[in-house]
């Protein structure tokens, strides 16, 4: 009970946020989401007297979908099948069409319980979709604001992780980075802000198959980072191969982008100290 009332000190204040994202339209279970109220009771308060929005009620549920059923069965869906685009019990839709006429069985016995497998599966497939999303934005909200210590900590872990280094066998004191995602693109550009490196010091460079539309790539890999194309090096194509089946292909395909910091010799030389001292900090806690 301590940590609830703690959690709420200030109720008169969330009421208010509460009241105001209810009058934009919200659902209970948003504003829950969107407050972190997760006690029933306390959204119950903060909502009190506060009506729902006209979308999230449903008067005549069952008259809707009783006509949708109706409506499924005169195009020739089976039980199973209008069962499995509502959502709703056999008996309820027996009671709903009964009156209708069979629709003629153009498959056999096998192939309709294949075809019924099939739809089951592609039903369970887009219900698992649903709560990957459901648990991605949860982890999103999760993050919040980052700190500069943050992204610091972060760029740096990219760089090590995805970044090009200085091997005793070969000796390549830069700082040259090269990616096809365009948001790990975003949070390396942040970071060399972050650590003080300025525009004028990147190099871009678009690395790509030669059968892809070069042109609409650097394009659009301009646009991520937020310069003129213009300013790209010479694009680094790569040869096809026909025994290769690649499949990165498509009009999604934009290759990869090459960012390389002009004099980096001595940011290297930081990147690996900094990566040192997070492992020093990190070995600890194997303990």
């Amino acid at each position: 009970m301590t940590e609830i009332t703690s959690r709420y000190s200030d109720f008169e204040g969330l009421r208010k946020q509460a009241i105001a994202l209810r009058r934009e339209g919200l659902s209970r279970r948003q504003i829950r989401d969107r407050l972190f109220v997760d006690n029933n009771d306390i959204l119950n308060r903060l909502l009190e007297g506060e009506p729902a929005p006209e979308w999230t009620k449903r008067p005549r549920a069952k008259d809707d979908l009783r006509s949708k059923a109706r409506e499924l069965r005169l195009q020739g869906m089976t039980y199973d099948q209008i069962q499995l685009e509502l959502g709703c019990s056999k008996s309820s839709i027996s009671l709903w069409v009964r009156d209708l006429p069979k629709p003629e069985r153009s498959r056999t016995a096998v192939e309709q319980a294949k075809l019924a497998g099939r739809m089951r599966w592609d039903h369970e497939l887009a219900v698992r979709d649903l709560e990957r999303q459901k648990t991605k934005d949860a982890a999103t909200r999760k993050v919040g604001t980052m700190t500069e210590r943050e992204l610091f900590m972060a760029g740096v872990a990219l760089y090590w992780a995805e970044g090009v280094k200085d091997k005793p066998y070969a000796r390549r004191e830069t700082v040259s980075f090269i990616n096809s995602d365009p948001d790990v693109i975003q949070v390396f550009l942040a970071w060399l802000k972050l650590v003080g490196v300025a525009p004028e010091r990147l190099c871009y460079r678009l690395m790509i198959h030669e059968t892809a539309d070069v042109e609409a790539a650097k394009l659009y890999w301009a646009d991520v980072a937020q310069v003129d194309a213009a300013v790209f090096q010479k694009t680094t194509l790569k040869k096809h191969n026909p025994k290769t089946v690649r499949k990165n292909t498509g009009e999604n395909y934009r290759g990869c982008l090459g960012v390389r910091v002009s004099q980096g010799a001595d940011l290297y030389r930081r990147i690996e100290g900094w990566w040192r001292g997070i492992v020093d900090a990190a070995q600890p806690r194997l303990r």
